[in-house]
């Protein structure tokens, strides 16, 4: 009984989270002691739906990129002729992680302007570093016997890595990129203000007027996505986690 309460509690956060994107006035009784008088309690400068989908947006380019690259520097570093590069890729993918995303979006913006650009430089930085740690940890050390069974049938090295060391390795890698999208989605909040579009917008039109009914529904919007994005991971993470199991 007790394991179907987080899944129901999930259930109704996403119910709830598609109810208000699609009809957020039906919910403006419950925000408008909130709002300033003659203030309204939903945001109606934008469509919150919209908002929604590009924030979500954004952050899927910036994981995919950072995917790609915490993956690439972490198969480069664990292969003989690339292991001397270790200690440059991990400096490298703790950039984001040394300097704050506005730092980092306070030096992006006069080279490529206002807009998308700067939140997913800030974004694929603050995302290099757990996918790569985990990647690096599961590529590191892949199961001695598997592999040694993996050679002693003929298989060629990059053959092993295609077949054998990525699949071992991607539920540790799955779990990186999980970690990597759940901060980029409550990061990409910052975005707003360069001009991109996210939900941060939301979150500070009601810093600027004193409206919490636009902060709260901000702040929610972008905390269930993290909880629904987290949960919809952290099933392709058991998947790849089962598939594994059957292959040893």
């Amino acid at each position: 009984m007790r394991q179907w309460v987080p899944r129901l509690l999930r259930g109704g956060v996403a119910v709830l989270l598609i109810a208000f994107l699609l009809s957020p006035n039906s919910f403006e009784p419950v925000l408008a002691p909130l709002a300033p008088p003659n203030a309204p309690a939903i945001y109606n400068q934008d469509s919150l739906l919209w908002l929604t989908v590009a924030h979500l947006g954004t952050v899927l380019v910036a994981t995919l990129i950072a995917t790609l690259v915490a993956v690439s520097m972490a198969l480069l570093v664990t292969r003989p002729f690339g292991a001397e590069f270790l200690p440059l890729s991990r400096s490298i993918v703790s950039i984001g992680q040394t300097f704050p995303p506005v730092a980092v979006l306070a030096i992006a913006v006069p080279v490529f302007g206002f807009g998308e650009k700067p939140t997913l430089i800030a974004l694929i930085l603050y995302g290099l570093l757990p996918v790569f740690e985990n990647a690096l940890t599961a590529l590191s050390h892949p199961p001695r016997a598997v592999i040694e069974a993996a050679r002693g049938s003929g298989m060629t090295g990059w053959q092993r890595l295609v077949q054998v060391e990525l699949p071992l390795a991607a539920p540790l890698i799955a779990a990186g990129v999980r970690l990597s999208a759940v901060i980029g989605v409550a990061t990409a909040t910052i975005g707003s203000t360069v001009a991109a579009k996210t939900l941060g917008e939301v979150i500070i039109a009601g810093l600027q007027t004193y409206n919490y009914a636009f902060i709260l529904q901000g702040g929610i919007l972008v905390a269930a996505l993290a909880l629904l994005v987290s949960t919809g991971l952290m099933m392709v993470e058991r998947l790849l986690w089962r598939q594994r199991d059957d292959r040893r």
